[in-house]
């Protein structure tokens, strides 16, 4: 079965992965193991040379894991994947792949607040120097960079400002002056969206929101489109060049890179299981890998109805007399809400902001009054989720910065789940009542 040809309800199912060939297990095992039996000592020496394909310990690869990044990597048309620990370990991987001491990246400044917090501070504990720009204006991003910038960073909806940017523009920025586009995707993963059909070269993920689906598992996951011209003008020696850590082994050459052509060539999410994941170890466990492939098999499923409340709570509460603002790309009165209907015909997600009269005690009143709703540090797993980014995710951030990301003491960001819309709706709304 060429899985390529298969539509998008069959490779959930399906790719990466063949019925277990001792047992006949259809449902991927539970490889529960930290290691592998060599057949030899020339075996042994040939995986650790990268000559063999093969497991050598789980912190590096595991069968498991291997089809949640297989499969990952057939959602999205792309030619490889790498399945880590969390979010925010896949951000600093993707990030510290190509970047080190003295060289910058150029992200938009809407972001996540935890993504935020690493670009503000903790890089800057690396030598790597981050240039936040209003994303609104892609020309931003190019006049932000130079000969030291590694790679153009957004999310694909932001986090909580429900912001959408023209990304085929960022892409033509980014590729005009030869750098690959990073895009955090995890709020509209596919069915819903598909950065790479956009001019996108490297995504990541956090497992633990819609792609898992559940809220039982942290993991986080780098995609890799393929066909970056990593090898133009020589400035990714990181990706083409020899590797010490490797006895000056070219993984480009190796690979057959350069004969077989770039678009088949998982050379970055190569480069950072061998590297950064062998050597700082944000292994995913096979446990959670097993139970983010059970929520990716409902995928398109869930994905579907997630926006189809979206919508209908976003409706609702930019009427309700109680609340000043919605901000949700869904909606006519939304900025980019033209953009959001092109890019995104199927639902630009479920996660977004609003306002409460009342100012920052009528915000606390709400999320302390919700019944049916969690109020909880998570986006997108299927109960509605909400929560006051001003005093949790974004409090890090100075007045200035949450202002930036779109974050306001009265705003309550919400991430509305797979409940009886009726249901969802009549929390809301009692919970809304008693801000008052």
């Amino acid at each position: 079965m060429d899985v390529k040809q298969n539509g998008f309800m069959t490779k959930v199912l399906h790719a990466g992965h063949h019925p277990d060939q001792e047992t006949g297990s259809r449902a991927v095992p539970i490889y529960q193991t930290t290691s592998y039996m060599f057949r030899d000592s020339n075996h042994a020496a040939d995986l650790f040379a990268l000559k063999e394909p093969g497991y050598i310990y789980t912190r590096i690869m595991n069968p498991t894991t291997e089809v949640l990044e297989k499969r990952l990597a057939a959602l999205h048309n792309g030619c490889g994947s790498l399945a880590v620990a969390s979010g925010m370990a896949a951000i600093f991987y993707a990030v510290t792949n190509i970047a080190g001491v003295g060289q910058n990246i150029v992200s938009g400044s809407n972001l996540y607040g935890g993504t935020h917090t690493l670009f503000s501070h903790t890089l800057k504990r690396f030598g790597i120097e981050v240039r936040f720009v209003d994303s609104s204006d892609p020309g931003n991003f190019a006049r932000s960079t130079d000969q030291n910038t590694r790679l153009l960073f957004t999310e694909s909806v932001g986090n909580p400002r429900c912001n959408i940017d023209d990304l085929e523009a960022m892409a033509r920025v980014a590729h005009d002056h030869g750098l690959p586009l990073v895009v955090d995707n995890t709020s509209t993963p596919p069915p819903l969206f598909n950065p790479f059909d956009w001019g996108a070269d490297i995504l990541v993920y956090s497992l633990t929101k819609m792609v898992g689906g559940h809220g039982t598992c942290i993991g986080g996951a780098i995609v890799e489109k393929g066909g970056f011209p990593w090898e133009s003008h020589g400035r990714y020696p990181e990706m083409t060049g020899p590797d010490s850590s490797y006895h000056d082994l070219n993984m480009w050459e190796a690979m057959g890179c350069d004969k077989k052509g770039k678009q088949e060539c998982p050379i970055f999410t190569l480069k950072a299981r061998t590297g950064l994941l062998r050597d700082t170890g944000a292994a995913l466990s096979p446990m959670n890998s097993f139970l983010i492939l059970q929520g990716l098999e409902t995928l398109p499923l869930r994905a579907a109805v997630h926006a189809e409340n979206a919508l209908k709570v976003a409706e609702h509460l930019e009427k309700h007399p109680l609340v000043s603002w919605v901000n949700y790309a869904g909606l006519p009165s939304h900025p980019d809400h033209e953009r959001a209907r092109r890019m995104f015909p199927r639902g630009c997600g479920a996660v977004f902001g609003f306002r409460i009269k009342g100012g920052l005690e009528a915000a606390r009143k709400f999320v302390e009054s919700v019944r049916l709703c969690s109020h909880l540090a998570n986006i997108l797993d299927a109960r509605t989720l909400v929560i006051h980014p001003a005093g949790t995710t974004h409090q890090q951030l100075s007045p200035e910065e949450q202002a930036a990301a779109g974050v306001s003491q009265d705003m309550i960001r919400i991430s509305v789940g797979l409940e009886d819309i009726e249901d969802i709706l009549a929390d809301l709304d009692q919970a809304l009542e008693k801000t008052q």
